[in-house]
């Protein structure tokens, strides 16, 4: 495992509380090779807490790639579509984290269709799972893009915001789909009494990032570490906060363990708001001074249109989940990674 990984899940499973409850329990984790997949495995197994975890992949090669050999070793990786699956034979469940969804702007763009199907019939199966096996919790991974544009921040958003979303805009596959899995998700709740909550993440990165993860912090991290200059393809007027990795898994337990099912939760760290400009700014400034910002405005990068999300994470931190990681030390920690 890369060291900066390491210290971050053993800094994980030193500082967070809620791991008895966790105790001897079985869990269903989809998306396992993903950023935020993969590193909810890492953690849990870290706790050493005799967790039991059941992983869904489409591609067994790629697991090699992200886990050591003693991982793969206590965790059950399964090729498998995840929509086309006997989970039957996996017997007892206890707790569902769903985080399989594309990820990419230019897939949302170029396979709309298949970004709100996959979104959808995913999310579904897992329901249905979670109805049939009567299991403890459920957490499905939604996104901080179901609040649609905005360009006012004076005031922090809560989970009770909605703004504008374009239904006949081809880059709203996601953030539909979203939507209307959230919904799902609270029908499931009230019909089925299925224990699911929503965890409304911003942008998250850290340590573990894929090598060609294109969002921008990681692409910032990525060209300070190289020491190249920032070029800006937009105005980079959009602004968000963003969160560190482990911080999001925690906040994700948090809601599974005690969060009301049937309801949202923003994810993020508060502090770290920031508009794209701004970052790159920040990044010259603080964390490699010899580079620059230039600005080359390219309109076919398929990014979301511009809004401004303040993120309010009130109803979060009333579970008790603080963020530990600022936006230095998410730099700090990425560029040691991407060094190492």
């Amino acid at each position: 495992m890369n060291k900066i990984v390491c210290e971050d899940v053993l800094d994980f499973a030193k500082n967070f509380e809620l791991s008895n409850s966790l105790e001897n329990s079985t869990f269903l984790i989809t998306g396992a090779t993903g950023l935020i997949g993969s590193s909810l495995i890492r953690c849990l197994l870290a706790l050493d807490k005799q967790v039991k975890i059941f992983a869904p992949v489409r591609n067994l090669k790629k697991v090699e790639t992200l886990f050591d050999a003693s991982q793969i070793e206590k965790v059950h990786f399964i090729e498998c579509d995840i929509t086309h699956y006997d989970y039957e034979s996996l017997g007892k469940i206890d707790f569902i984290v769903h985080c399989a969804a594309p990820t990419s702007s230019k897939f949302f763009v170029e396979h709309p269709v298949e970004t709100f199907e996959i979104i959808m019939d995913g999310t579904k199966t897992m329901l249905q799972l979670a109805q049939k096996k009567q299991i403890k919790g459920m957490v499905y991974l939604s996104s901080l893009e179901v609040y649609g544009e905005t360009l006012d921040d004076s005031k922090a958003i809560d989970e009770r915001f909605q703004g504008y979303l374009d239904p006949v805009s081809v880059r709203s596959s996601y953030p539909m789909a979203k939507r209307a899995t959230e919904n799902m998700c609270c029908l499931y709740a009230a019909e089925y009494g299925v224990p699911v909550k929503v965890a409304r993440l911003t942008q998250t990165t850290g340590a573990g990032i894929a090598k060609d993860d294109n969002r921008i912090i990681a692409q910032f991290a990525r060209l300070a570490s190289l020491g190249q200059d920032i070029v800006l393809h937009s105005t980079g007027e959009s602004a968000r906060p963003y969160c560190y990795v482990t911080d999001a898994i925690s906040a994700i337990l948090h809601i599974l363990l005690n969060g009301g099912n049937g309801e949202c939760y923003n994810v993020a760290n508060e502090l770290t708001y920031i508009s794209a400009k701004e970052m790159a700014e920040f990044v010259c400034e603080k964390v490699n001074p010899d580079i620059r910002v230039k600005i080359e405005i390219d309109e076919n990068q398929g990014y979301a249109p511009p809004t401004k999300l303040r993120l309010d994470t009130a109803k979060l931190r009333k579970l008790a989940w603080q963020p530990r990681f600022g936006l230095q030390k998410i730099f700090d920690r990425l560029v040691l990674y991407l060094k190492n």
